[in-house]
């Protein structure tokens, strides 16, 4: 099984701050936007893992929280809208030592990037997917998006939605996702946990963050999110996958924290490995040796 990452700051003996993680961009989010918050927990997992810069990428696709890589220092692509997800997992495949992660919102990959969520998941390519959902399109006005609550009033739903909300953690959950999380940008100390363990996981790690719309959903956004949530009971064990399915369809509350945890899925890159070492064992040529039999 792939290792998960580990906290290199015993063998760089180089303490990082979240200063070193931020780039000189403001970032141009509405005052009281909860992606704020999600940026500051990004910021300081990274400081407490100890990662190099130059080994994280951040991939976004289009919309409010799609500026996410601008405001960081690490290397990082804000690419078409709903294709996070597979330009990170070629980013991962190419360079299979560099933590990726990919972001987005609600719409961006629940709406358009959709369709290649279920492969991600099912390879289990090593990344973290983090979804900022607020419930609704901000970049684009206020439209519904495919979290928006039923019968909620948007710009596009004027006499409010007649469409059910998708249950972003059930939805990863029937691909057999090995990891899976619910948080919100109220609560930073819970968000950095959240992250680095999502971070570390050696697999696909999915990450719900409820991050509230002021502009568009009102003032009251966050006590509203902060009255719906709750904790995982004391006694949950988050590696029964049957026990996993109550909590995600439960709304009352909606239960935050890590939700499901599999360690017992290989991931991509260890089947890709296991491929490579069937293919050498059979005297295949390395791709290496195949270009050296046309050179001149």
């Amino acid at each position: 099984m792939s290792q998960p990452v580990i906290n290199r700051l015993s063998e760089t003996e180089q303490q990082y701050t979240v200063k070193d993680f931020k780039s000189d961009l403001k970032p141009v989010w509405c005052s009281g936007c909860g992606d704020f918050g999600i940026l500051t927990a990004l910021v300081q997992s990274f400081a407490k893992l100890g990662i190099p810069r130059d080994e994280i990428a951040t991939i976004t696709g289009i919309g409010c929280s799609s500026r996410l890589p601008g405001y960081l220092s690490t290397y990082g692509f804000n690419s078409l809208h709903g294709r996070a997800v597979p330009i990170a997992g070629g980013v991962k495949l190419a360079n299979p030592n560099t933590m990726v992660i990919a972001s987005g919102g609600d719409g961006d990959g629940f709406s358009i990037g959709a369709g290649h969520l279920p492969h991600a998941v099912r390879r289990n390519i090593d990344i973290t997917y983090i979804v900022m959902d607020n419930f609704v399109y901000g970049l684009t006005k206020g439209q519904a998006s495919p979290t928006t609550p039923l019968d909620d009033k948007t710009a596009s739903t004027t006499y409010g939605s007649i469409e059910p909300p998708l249950n972003m953690c059930g939805f990863v959950h029937a691909y057999n996702c090995g990891f899976i999380a619910r948080t919100h940008s109220g609560d930073i100390k819970q968000m950095v946990s959240v992250f680095m363990e999502g971070l570390q996981y050696p697999g696909f790690a999915f990450i719900q963050v409820f991050s509230p719309c002021v502009t568009f959903r009102g003032n009251g956004e966050y006590a509203a999110v902060k009255q719906m949530v709750g904790q995982l009971p004391e006694d949950y064990d988050n590696s029964n996958r049957e026990a996993a399915w109550k909590i995600i369809e439960s709304k009352d509350p909606y239960y935050t924290g890590v939700i499901y945890r599999n360690d017992n899925l290989p991931s991509f890159h260890d089947r890709i490995n296991g491929m490579r070492e069937k293919a050498k064992a059979k005297g295949t040529k390395s791709v290496d040796e195949l270009f050296a039999i046309f050179r001149p």
